[in-house]
């Protein structure tokens, strides 16, 4: 099955959306539409345009400087099933996944829907929470607001408790 990502756009080499150099990945639609947004042209759900996720996987496998991708937004929660082929095809190449989310963890693990938690799975680094423009603080690492969080979803899985990275 083609599976097909509506998106806003990619970065081919990023360093500023997760550790290391990373492709990112701007999905194209968000509910949460939060003020201050540092994408607000993600919002709109029939904006963007559509790729077979097989194109943007050929693109990252061009590059072997990555040390992983980074799914941003728009919310890629929005969108979880071609998140997961693709997320399932970059993990054979033993690349990480980092996944912006304007929900949080506690949220999204408290979903009906099993892509969601399948997602979940998929992601290495989750960077959960809305902007709030209140919080905003330019010096924090990988995000905008405080109240934002780095979690380590390998380590949460093992220790049943959430495990947030330190950047500092």
């Amino acid at each position: 099955m083609a599976y097909k990502l509506k998106i806003s756009g990619t970065v081919d080499e990023s360093i500023v959306d997760g550790q290391g150099i990373r492709y990112t990945i701007f999905t194209q639609g968000c509910p949460h539409r939060c003020e201050g947004c540092h994408n607000p042209h993600t919002h709109e759900f029939q904006a963007g345009k559509e790729v077979d996720i097989q194109d943007i996987f050929t693109e990252i496998c061009e590059n072997p400087l990555l040390k992983g991708v980074t799914f941003s937004g728009g919310e890629p929660f929005c969108q979880p099933e071609p998140l997961i082929e693709l997320a399932k095809l970059i993990h054979t190449r033993k690349l990480d996944i980092t996944t912006y989310t304007g929900y949080t963890l506690e949220e999204l693990q408290t979903n009906d829907n099993p892509l969601i938690d399948e997602l979940l799975k998929q992601t290495d680094v989750l960077i959960d929470g809305k902007f709030v423009n209140a919080d905003r603080d330019l010096t924090l690492t990988f995000r905008g607001s405080r109240n934002q969080r780095i979690i380590d979803m390998n380590a949460t899985r093992k220790n049943g408790n959430i495990t947030l990275l330190d950047l500092t």
